[in-house]
């Protein structure tokens, strides 16, 4: 094979983008080569690229297509990703992986023992600063872990954001709001970072800025082994709004704010002074550091090039799609923690979960 046909399926915003963005070239070696979405309109503009379809089930065994990418709302992810790869396509999938852990872990099941390439659209993962973080961290440049404060409220969203779709913040077909949509990408990236909390208790405050019946706002307090705590912030409904993420080290921090990156070294662990200062108000010496990294590409497509670098050259995927179910058990347990009014220990209870989301989306 010396380039992938690609087929799309769902072209809403996100699909259709993902669709031009083929026809373009600017993913080298793929080629689109089938459409599918159950609005003909939506199909206009790309059928005479490819076949279109109606129906994923008869794309998906059409022959017209190597690998799949799934753009449609999220309750059909597990369905057609499971078609998909039993058929044997390779198949990319737009975030969150599922509704609820449950559902994701068994379209996970369905790849389990397969050779194709699947994959979920964590595009975050390919931003140069986000790496940088993740390999910092590894690397014990700012030392153990004490402190995670995640604060992402710029992706202001109006009430027509809500009502262009309606299968948008509905337990139903998103499985819920925020958590589940715009900020999947930021609870990936706080544990593929900072690693997997034990423990949960988040407030969410269910359509506090939009006439939604999810929430649009959440605030969540996280602990991890070892001791290190987290906070977690995020809103469609506020603005001009923050994104700032910091980690706290024994050794320093690291600080991503306003598109700029820092990081701040201690000259000796924060431990070791506590110990062995004299001086009862004394802090250890610190330097504060710019730090610069390529230019960030454009994610989605970046994610898409390893996508098809990793079918065509046996490339490691930048995001696995069974690495899916960690964001989705984040979101699920800050949910569950915030109608429960308790704290929720991890790993979640996915059947429990499930039964649970079941009531919510009977209303």
């Amino acid at each position: 094979m010396k380039r992938v046909r690609i087929g799309v399926i769902g072209l809403g915003s996100i699909g259709a983008f993902h669709a031009r963005g083929l026809l373009d070239g600017k993913v080298p070696r793929a080629v689109l080569t089938a459409v599918c979405d159950p609005n003909p309109k939506a199909l206009r503009p790309f059928a005479r690229h490819g076949a279109a379809f109606t129906d994923s089930s008869a794309l998906i065994r059409s022959g017209a297509a190597d690998a799949v990418l799934i753009a449609t709302p999220q309750s059909l992810h597990a369905e057609i990703g499971i078609d998909a790869l039993r058929r044997g396509l390779h198949v990319l999938v737009e975030k969150p992986l599922a509704r609820h852990l449950a559902e994701g872990r068994r379209l996970v099941a369905a790849h389990r023992g397969r050779k194709q390439v699947f994959a979920i659209m964590f595009n975050q993962r390919a931003d140069p600063r986000h790496q940088w973080i993740r390999d910092a961290v590894a690397a014990g440049v700012i030392g153990a872990l004490q402190r995670v404060h995640l604060e992402m409220t710029e992706w202001f969203r109006t009430n027509v954001y809500y009502e262009a779709a309606r299968w948008r913040a509905t337990w139903r077909h998103e499985g819920g709001g925020i958590l589940m949509n715009q900020y999947a990408h930021h609870l990936d990236l706080l544990q593929w970072i900072c690693g997997m909390p034990e423990r949960v208790r988040a407030f969410c405050s269910i359509g506090k800025y939009h006439p939604i019946a999810t929430e649009d706002e959440v605030t969540a307090r996280l602990e991890f082994k070892g001791g290190a705590t987290g906070v977690f912030v995020g809103s469609t409904g506020e603005a001009p709004g923050t994104n700032r993420f910091e980690i706290a080290g024994d050794l320093g921090r690291i600080v991503l704010e306003g598109g700029k990156l820092t990081l701040t070294r201690n000259s000796v662990s924060a431990a070791r002074f506590r110990r062995t200062s004299r001086a009862p108000m004394a802090k250890p010496a610190a330097r504060q550091t710019a730090v610069r990294v390529p230019r960030t590409p454009e994610l989605h497509q970046a994610l898409t090039r390893n996508f098809v670098d990793a079918i065509l050259d046996g490339t490691p995927l930048i995001a696995p799609a069974k690495e899916g179910t960690r964001s989705l058990e984040l979101a699920n347990a800050m949910i569950y923690s915030s109608f429960k009014e308790q704290t929720v220990d991890l790993p979640l209870n996915a059947a429990h979960y499930e039964r649970f989301l079941k009531r919510l989306q009977k209303g």
